[in-house]
């Protein structure tokens, strides 16, 4: 991941994406997209038509990014399991970003799990960012103590 590049690019992927939330499965796809950026692990987005109905439901809030623009916040829904701004999506993503609208990315460690063709991927580290770790990115990761002016 420290080839990718700056500003991030998009890539489609087609391996099997899957997120559980109170033992129940709430999305899968297999048109997931991924965001690559330096020094991060790849976010995740999957479309929002990969998520079981009632699992997503608007939150409050909203954020900025200086690439893709401003974020909107989404709570991930299991039955009575509920975790607040769990997602995020660009309703409308800047210039460049244009794909990433109608799908949703997941924060891996507030979720039960997230799997990559079956892999059970680690969440970034720190908390803040998004990126899901799999067994094919190195790092280290921005997102860790000491990482912060990366």
């Amino acid at each position: 991941m420290w080839d990718y590049p700056r500003p991030p690019r998009v890539a489609a992927d087609g391996r099997r994406v899957e997120v559980w939330l109170g033992g129940r499965r709430v999305a899968t796809t297999d048109r997931a997209l991924r965001v690559l950026e330096t020094s991060h692990p790849p976010t995740w987005y999957l479309p929002r038509d990969a998520f079981a109905p009632g699992a997503l439901r608007d939150a409050e809030g909203s954020s900025w990014c200086e690439w893709k623009g401003r974020a909107a916040y989404h709570d991930v829904v299991a039955g009575d399991v509920v975790v607040p701004r769990a997602a995020w999506s660009y309703p409308a993503p800047s210039a460049g970003f244009e794909i990433l609208a109608g799908s949703v990315a997941v924060m891996a460690a507030l979720v039960d799990r997230c799997t990559v063709d079956g892999e059970v991927v680690t969440p970034q580290p720190g908390g803040f960012y998004g990126g899901w770790v799999t067994a094919d990115v190195v790092g280290p990761f921005k997102g860790g103590p000491g990482t912060h002016g990366w």
